[in-house]
């Protein structure tokens, strides 16, 4: 088992001795039992790497990936809605709920680690949605991490099931 960290003081996620810039929740940090719906907030914890969701035509796993993976479409969304009996889970689009939408016209949501952050069971308005995805023009997240594709694409092949990231 590997273990990443994000600093979030520094702005940085380290894995295998190497250190790249990331970006944080437009809020910056919080404990993760003060974390809320929408706050903008990154919650602080280790949080395991589930699997990862690439987007057709703008990426694809590489040889040797050794993490479960799946490929996205349009009607792939992720509810984040507390009312929603799927609340932070996959969901199909059109969706009942309140769900965000896979696919985006800007890349941030190309390739989406997926962190097993309030999924065990998940818990109403505890947060839904924290992945770690590709930064777009160096703007914080709505509480996710996010690094930029070349640094992403040097992690993706070093991750392997029961690793961690660790959010200081």
């Amino acid at each position: 088992m590997s273990v990443l960290r994000v600093d979030t003081d520094r702005l940085t996620l380290t894995f295998n001795r190497q250190v790249v810039s990331c970006t944080v929740g437009r809020n910056g940090p919080c404990r993760a039992d003060q974390k809320r719906e929408g706050d903008g907030h990154t919650p602080v914890g280790n949080w395991p790497i589930r699997v990862v969701l690439f987007r057709p035509g703008r990426s694809a796993p590489a040889p040797g990936l050794k993490l479960p993976w799946r490929w996205i479409g349009l009607q792939d969304g992720w509810s984040d809605d507390p009312v929603d009996p799927a609340y932070n889970r996959p969901v199909r689009l059109p969706h009942p709920f309140s769900a965000e939408a896979l696919i985006r016209d800007d890349p941030l949501y190309d390739i989406i680690v997926i962190l097993g952050h309030n999924d065990k069971p998940p818990l109403a308005v505890k947060g839904s949605a924290i992945f770690l995805h590709i930064c777009y023009k160096n703007r914080a997240t709505e509480g996710c991490i996010a690094i930029d594709r070349t640094a992403m694409d040097a992690l993706l092949p070093t991750l392997e099931s029961g690793d961690v990231l660790e959010i200081i």
